[in-house]
């Protein structure tokens, strides 16, 4: 039974290693195995196989009428359970399903007004909003706008300055 309680205290240590230590066992390899086990060999895979093989089969060896060997096959396979639900609690957990972040280009088109008067020679101020957020960027106009105006975004000239023109009503 003292094997098996040590195995799952090395797990829980390499568990806690897996969270200091990201990636240091796949990078062992130097990408020899790329995509072959396609995650299995991570360290809180085989943390969570290897904690669950020794606590899975101390709790058997010492509530059951099993021997070592029907404790350690028990111990297998709730490790390997506990393996496989680590492997898919990390995939989920690292899956980037968010949409794309917005560009300078997604400007185009929007409205603003003018913070800072825009001289026909120079830059001004305007504030538009870019994914429900307000954005304080530079702006360039053919023609004097002053300040309090409504503009629309004509194009993106970097990512911190505009070039506008003003809205005729």
């Amino acid at each position: 039974m003292d094997w098996f309680v040590g195995l799952g205290i090395a797990g829980l240590v390499l568990l806690v290693l897996s969270l200091i230590f990201d990636g240091i066992l796949e990078g062992v390899l130097d990408g020899a195995l790329d995509g072959l086990f396609d995650g299995l060999l991570s360290l809180p895979v085989v943390a969570g196989f290897v904690s669950m093989l020794g606590f899975g089969g101390a709790i058997a060896l010492g509530t059951t009428g099993v021997g070592v060997t029907g404790a350690t096959a028990i111990g297998v396979v709730a490790g390997v359970g506990a393996g496989w639900l680590t492997l898919r609690l990390s995939r989920a957990l690292m899956r980037d399903d968010a949409d794309a972040a917005p560009r300078g280009g997604d400007l185009v088109g929007s409205s603003g007004s003018v913070v800072t008067a825009i001289p026909a020679d120079g830059y001004g101020e305007v504030l538009v909003y870019l994914a429900g957020q307000p954005l304080k960027l530079a702006a360039k106009c053919s023609v004097p706008v002053a300040r309090g105006a409504e503009i629309w975004v004509e194009s993106s000239l970097s990512a911190t300055s505009v070039a506008v023109r003003p809205v005729e009503r």
